[in-house]
């Protein structure tokens, strides 16, 4: 599977951004962020429906993820950014939806992209 992701910047607290993540195969799809010095955080998936999403607890009521599977694409919405949000985030894929949720990971990564977030 091949992963691209894109739609990273620098942008103010409070701002939006979106970020795609084109993704062939059918595989359910989330994202993982990771802070300098910090562990790799769980983020959001989508399963290969597009009917179960699940979030982490940190961005829960202010990301949402989609899926538009015309173009095999994935979409990240990012709503009230903060600075905590800084990071470098990650496009993942996995057979297994529950690899995302569990702590396992997942099986394919893509290059990250960075998103940073000014107070």
């Amino acid at each position: 599977v091949q992963l691209q992701a894109s739609g990273g910047g620098l942008v103010q607290a409070g701002d939006s951004l979106r970020l795609s993540c084109t993704a062939s195969g059918r595989y359910a799809v989330g994202w993982f962020r990771q802070a300098p010095g910090k562990e790799r955080e769980f983020v959001a998936v989508i399963g290969r429906g597009s009917g179960r999403t699940d979030y982490g607890d940190s961005v829960k009521g202010r990301f949402t993820i989609s899926r538009d599977k015309s173009i095999n694409t994935v979409y990240l919405q990012m709503n009230s950014l903060k600075p905590e949000d800084t990071g470098t985030y990650y496009c993942a894929a996995d057979e297994f939806y529950s690899d995302f949720v569990d702590g396992t990971g997942a099986d394919h990564w893509g290059k990250g992209t960075q998103v940073t977030v000014s107070s």
